[in-house]
């Protein structure tokens, strides 16, 4: 379908009743040989390749469009797409012989001696480093429970509820004082 288009416009193979010069002057403009008619064809040859163009933008945006279309019918996406080409890229990997040698090597190395008594050794440190910083922490945690709570000294609850009472004190001493003085001046 395309070939056909292109073998059919003018400058694609195509036949043209036109004959113009391609030259220009060093500024762009056109050569002072072309006629006013002359300049007015090649106006409306443009005007008919631009409009050729844009037929081809929209053919070309409806094929993909039907692309799309078949893609989706088909369940693929580009994120499947994406998945595909990285399971195809793991599995070319996997296979390759750099894979194969460095897996080898790795294995062989797990399967030593050497490795076997250094992972027990590290994994004994771990455990002995654990338990030590664990009875640190209960350490530290009951010196700062027993810094912030001295057993001998009052908390600022017991603080603020004693002073509360001796408010509360002062003023039933006010107001027996009070009912005495008024009963007395009275009498």
């Amino acid at each position: 379908m395309f070939c056909c288009l292109f073998a059919s416009l003018k400058g694609f193979g195509g036949t043209s009743s036109m004959n113009f010069s391609t030259g220009a002057t060093r500024n762009g403009g056109p050569h002072s040989d072309l006629t006013e008619e002359d300049l007015e064809d090649l106006r409306i040859e443009l005007t008919k390749v631009e409009d050729e163009i844009q037929t081809l933008r929209q053919v070309l945006l409806a094929k993909e469009k039907y692309a799309m279309d078949i893609k989706r019918q088909l369940g693929l996406s580009p994120l499947s797409n994406i998945k595909q080409n990285l399971a195809k890229g793991w599995q070319e990997v996997q296979t390759s012989a750099p894979y194969l040698t460095a897996s080898a090597t790795l294995e062989d190395i797990s399967n030593s001696n050497a490795y076997k008594r250094t992972q027990d050794t590290l994994s004994h440190a771990g455990q002995v480093t654990s338990a030590a910083l664990s009875s640190m922490g209960v350490a530290i945690t009951r010196r700062l429970a027993d810094m912030r709570y001295p057993h001998n000294q009052p908390t600022a609850y017991e603080v603020t509820l004693k002073k509360k009472k001796k408010k509360k004190k002062n003023r039933r001493k006010w107001f027996i004082m009070s009912q005495f003085f008024s009963y007395w001046l009275l009498t």
